[in-house]
């Protein structure tokens, strides 16, 4: 393990987690300009064998995919394959059913499409055939007029901008990022990995019972959401949250059929042995939650995007402009997006205005600030409630921009 001994505060935090029993197995990585400032890892990787977490366990990181899966297609965008702002049927003809000819690509990276959920329940056969399931979205007519509204396609958002990546390229999401970014970069991250990884990888444990007016824990039978609560990092209060948001999240949180639960439950990870621990999930590489990576690795990712090596400056600078901000209406609170890429918000708590990246489910993050130089990742797998699990990852961060 490495500490920059500017940043020993960080390792306190990571420590302190540890010694209060809030992990059970972890690591966390930042680079400060270009620099490998913060490597820390610990604990137990595997809690039946007890296998520890070493310096090369990759974790699967759910949603923090999502931004990987926008820098491929901004990639196209760079290569002039593909424009954010024309019909996503140009490329996609049979997208154009139901009254979808005028959704625009823009429309899928920041989560305006009204397609957040899958209305038919997803077989497993068809886990790893996304193709197929990009095949259901296509043929569904969106929940609300198109660019009028923003909510979380928790998987959907994947589905359908990898089909957009495929048809153009012919290749997947997870084949691009080997191919173009992870292999010549080195990083150990994975969207879809191979049996070898797999067999290194953490395994994730259920998150806990969350706290009243924290929906954040499965429905029996259904995925587990991935909303926040919009507590403030520095004293775990509820300043900023809106009470009317918190109770329709609570309520939906309670009903299989409310659209958040459908939009988080269909392909349905519960319906396989282990859940996300399952060798098919973590080799289908969904492209919105399906990135087994290190800390290190996605740090990585997050230092050579502000460093110009994926996107040239001026398209990641366009990539992080908001482009929707507020009520979300699959999660009820506050969201922020770019093309792609959370802003902060109630659900990406961040010490500065000037970060951008992506959570994922049970409290792991990457993100990136350009201004300051800054790349960092947290990954684990003792899965929590938004209370507890991102607050772990929100003190990291806090810690890291205290030290500079």
């Amino acid at each position: 393990m490495h500490c920059d001994p500017r940043f020993s505060r960080v390792r306190e935090v990571f420590e302190r987690h540890f010694a209060d029993g809030e992990e059970l197995g972890a690591a966390f990585a930042v680079y400060l300009d270009g620099e490998l400032v913060v490597d820390l890892w610990d604990g137990i990787a595997d809690r039946h064998t007890g296998r520890r977490w070493e310096h090369d366990t990759p974790a699967f990181a759910y949603s923090c995919t999502k931004a990987i899966t926008a820098a491929v297609l901004l990639r196209l965008v760079e290569r002039g394959l593909v424009d954010v702002t024309a019909p996503v049927a140009d490329v996609w003809p049979e997208f154009a059913a139901h009254g979808k000819g005028a959704i625009i690509l823009e429309h899928l990276l920041t989560h305006q499409c009204g397609l957040p959920v899958l209305e038919d329940p997803v077989p497993v056969e068809e886990f790893e055939d996304q193709a197929a399931i990009a095949a259901r979205l296509a043929d569904q007519t969106p929940l609300w007029e198109p660019g009028t509204a923003h909510g979380y396609h928790a998987l959907t958002y994947g589905f359908l901008v990898g089909e957009v990546i495929r048809r153009v390229t012919g290749k997947s999401v997870g084949e691009l990022v080997a191919a173009e970014i992870t292999g010549p970069l080195n990083l150990e991250l994975w969207v879809g990995a191979p049996d070898t990884v797999i067999d290194r990888a953490a395994r994730l444990k259920a998150a806990d019972r969350p706290q009243p007016l924290a929906p954040t824990e499965a429905v029996p039978g259904l995925a587990p959401t991935e909303a926040v609560t919009g507590q403030g990092p520095a004293d775990g209060g509820t300043a900023g949250r809106s009470p009317d948001a918190l109770a329709e999240m609570a309520k939906a949180a309670l009903d299989p059929q409310s659209l958040m639960n459908r939009a988080l439950g269909n392909p349905g990870m519960h319906l396989l042995k282990g859940g996300a621990n399952h060798p098919v999930v973590l080799r289908a590489g969904w492209p919105a939650a399906g990135v087994v990576t290190t800390a290190r690795g996605l740090a990585g990712f997050y230092r050579s995007l502000i460093a110009g090596d994926l996107l040239d400056h001026g398209t990641l600078r366009d990539a992080m402009r908001t482009r929707v901000n507020g009520p979300d209406r699959v999660l009820f609170l506050d969201t922020a997006f770019g093309l792609g890429f959370m802003r902060p918000s109630l659900t990406f708590l961040m010490p500065s205005e000037t970060a951008f990246g992506h959570s994922g489910l049970g409290g792991s993050v990457g993100l990136g600030d350009p201004e300051r130089g800054l790349a960092v990742a947290y990954v684990m797998n003792r899965m929590a409630s938004a209370v507890s699990g991102n607050l772990r990852g929100i003190r990291l961060v806090e810690a890291v921009y205290k030290s500079l």
